[in-house]
């Protein structure tokens, strides 16, 4: 699959500074249904075998299409402030993206506020994306 690579990447230039998680559990208000499987999660942590504050970026891959996965990225993406904030390391903006590998769609959370990047970003643009990866971390 063509998104880990590009995702290790971003761990390599970070000088492995953070955490990179793919295919967790990641249950934090089960009452609210912000609970379930992320296919990706990169946190401002270097500790690879647990999930510490603060989560930075959640990364959903769809096999065709974007659309469907957004709200499941905005809803992890929630999760992930909820998260923080619990663990005391709360930080202003959660980043999030839905890719199918070829094409990345980026989003951000700020306080209540989502915000969806209206441009689709194509993998020939690799440059873009990882430019907008790594700003996020």
């Amino acid at each position: 699959m063509i998104i880990l690579p590009i995702l290790l990447e971003i761990r390599r230039r970070a000088n492995y500074q953070i955490s990179l998680f793919s295919g967790i559990n990641f249950d934090v208000d089960i009452d609210k249904g912000l609970n379930g499987y992320c296919d990706f999660i990169i946190s401002r942590s270097k500790e690879q075998l647990l999930i510490n504050a603060p989560v930075i970026i959640i990364i959903e891959a769809k096999n065709e299409n974007i659309k469907n996965g957004l709200g499941q990225c905005a809803g992890a993406m929630l999760a992930a402030q909820i998260f923080n904030q619990r663990e005391n390391n709360d930080i202003p903006t959660i980043y999030g993206a839905v890719t199918t590998g070829d094409i990345w769609k980026f989003l951000k959370l700020e306080l209540n506020n989502l915000f969806i990047d209206l441009k689709n970003y194509y993998i020939k643009e690799l440059a873009n994306i990882l430019g907008i990866l790594f700003q996020a971390v």
